[in-house]
């Protein structure tokens, strides 16, 4: 890309405000990005970092982040990125699985490398980085520096070489490390720019830091939003739309939480976005009320919502104009059968196999189900990665033997989400497996019980959890109210709402007991995934709403 558009905007970082009123951005051109990263390539040389070395990455998001990370690509070393908004204790559990031989960080995680020595003793090259999102290697404002690109350093990497360990969020169990070849990065990138017809000269802002590492390589300006990503949830929206109007941002990937508070402020305000082509939206299901406000304030564009995980992404992808026509045809005050995460992008497999606990060793015992039933998700194809890092267990539990011919290594992964197909091949996201509600009349899947529940008036958030031991739990609504704590009277009368709203449909008319909480536990990453099983040992020693 620096070789196709030098002079192109490759990265904004936003630096204050002018005397206008605008953003004032520090800009670097794709040529100057790669003068950037080759300067990083020097750096790690220069302080021994080996081609194969594990190296954890921990800097703020902008100019270091993008540009240490290409540096180590190119250098053929392996980025580890970990989530420190998974908590200090699972951080360190990951460090010390991972075992790092370099660490990349700001002063404050240099620091804590020494503290907990033990954790970090497999470290031996400390690399430090500023605390300052806009600081640079090189003065690049030098024409014979910005000149000085990559060129031929670049290792040659083969597809199946090890480029990078990303750790799962944990929502549901222990953080993984995944592990990432060149050649899945390579197809992530050939995918998601064809499945949404991203051109090179585009302009994104990723409201996901480690989403900014795919825009280099799609040719696209990454401008770096005004957010904190260890707390996405207290974004100024004002500031995201002034962003994207400033600097007619095409593209757009952020959670439903975030697009949420983005499009009230929108249309609160009456202000619309005319330059987005699309808004990429993922992390949880996004809500029915998202998808319609969406054509409010995205009048040139259309919100879609890729379907994936850290193991494999992308898998399937819905638009708007898909989820509203079936809004329409199922009429509005029909509660959808989970959520619609959409076909199967091109390159991929996707099927519902037979619910079933324990590794499954072989293709030959997995029992495919048909259109319409609902079991577990397992996908397959070039994206999907084959190994969690030093956990030959969880391995043997997520991955299943892709049987056939050439496809030695491949694997089938358990996304350990249920679903179903339905009869037009669209794929339905009915809920994680593990926070499956399973009562004496039968099991209970989330999606499609909140669905119900979620736009009574004065929910903000709603969770399905079961209370007591599996297969005899008794089902229960964990409701987040809007606008804070609600009286007992107040909450009494939502509950009888909610009841008489659960009556009126097979699948929740068994969900008799409700409970209040002021604030849902959710992932960090996305400020989306509620984190039930949190919920629900928070419920056992609570006294809920038993409502007849």
């Amino acid at each position: 890309m620096a070789a196709r558009q030098p002079g192109t905007p490759a990265l904004k970082i936003p630096r204050g405000r002018t005397p206008s009123g605008e953003i004032d951005y520090l800009t670097l051109t794709f040529s100057e990005l790669d003068a950037e990263v080759a300067a990083w390539v020097d750096e790690f040389e220069r302080r021994g970092v080996q081609p194969g070395d594990r190296v954890l990455v921990m800097v703020r998001q902008g100019l270091p982040l993008i540009a240490a990370a290409f540096a180590l690509f190119a250098h053929g070393a392996v980025p580890v990125v970990i989530d420190p908004g998974m908590g200090l204790k699972n951080f360190l559990s990951c460090v010390q699985r991972t075992r790092p031989r370099g660490l990349l960080g700001i002063p404050a995680a240099r620091w804590i490398s020494r503290l907990f020595w033990r954790r970090f003793r497999s470290v031996r090259l400390r690399v430090p980085a500023s605390n300052d999102p806009l600081a640079r290697k090189l003065d690049l404002g030098s024409a014979a520096v910005a000149g000085r690109g990559l060129g031929e350093r670049v290792r040659p990497a083969a597809a199946n070489d090890l480029a990078a360990i990303l750790f799962t969020s944990g929502s549901t169990g222990s953080p993984k490390g995944v592990c990432y070849e060149h050649g899945m990065f390579e197809a992530q990138v050939r995918l998601i720019r064809d499945a949404y017809d991203i051109r090179p000269g585009e302009v994104d802002l990723p409201m996901l830091p480690i989403f900014a590492l795919f825009n280099p390589a799609l040719g696209m300006t990454t401008i770096v939003p005004e957010i904190d990503p260890r707390r996405p949830a207290t974004v100024d929206p004002a500031k995201i739309v002034q962003a994207i109007r400033q600097e007619n941002v095409t593209n757009s990937f952020g959670s439903p939480t975030l697009w949420n508070r983005i499009g009230d402020h929108c249309i609160r305000h009456a202000i619309t976005l005319p330059t987005m082509k699309r808004v990429l939206c993922a992390g949880a299901p996004v809500p029915a009320a998202l998808w319609e406000k969406s054509r409010r304030f995205l009048p040139n564009g259309e919100l879609h919502s890729p379907y994936g995980a850290t193991e494999s992404l992308p898998i399937s992808s819905v638009s708007a104009r898909e989820v509203l026509a079936f809004r329409e045809l199922l009429g509005p005050q029909h509660p959808f059968p989970g959520a619609c995460v959409g076909k199967p992008v091109p390159e991929v497999q996707v099927k519902v196999i037979a619910l079933t606990d324990g590794p499954i060793a072989s293709w030959k015992s997995v029992r495919e189900l048909p259109e319409g039933e609902t079991g577990e998700i397992v996908v397959a194809g070039p994206v999907v990665t084959k190994c969690y890092d030093g956990l030959a267990e969880a391995t043997a539990a997520a991955k299943i033997p892709f049987e056939g011919a050439g496809t030695s290594g491949a694997v089938w992964h358990r996304m350990g989400d249920c679903g179903f197909f339905d009869a037009d091949g669209r794929l339905w996201f009915c809920g994680r497996k593990a926070e499956i509600v399973e009562t004496d009349e039968g099991r209970l899947f989330t999606e499609p019980c909140e669905q119900v529940f979620r736009s009574e008036h004065g929910v903000a958030r709603c969770a399905l959890v079961g209370i007591g031991a599996k297969p005899s739990q008794v089902p229960a609504l964990i409701v987040q109210p809007e606008g804070g704590e609600l009286t007992p009277d107040q909450e009494r009368a939502l509950a009888e709402r909610l009841r008489e709203r659960g009556k009126a449909h097979a699948a929740t008319r068994s969900v008799r007991r409700f409970y209040f909480h002021p604030s849902f536990p959710v992932d960090v990453r996305h400020n989306a995934k509620i984190h039930r099983l949190t919920l629900a040992k928070w419920a056992a020693d609570q006294t809920g709403l038993e409502l007849p």
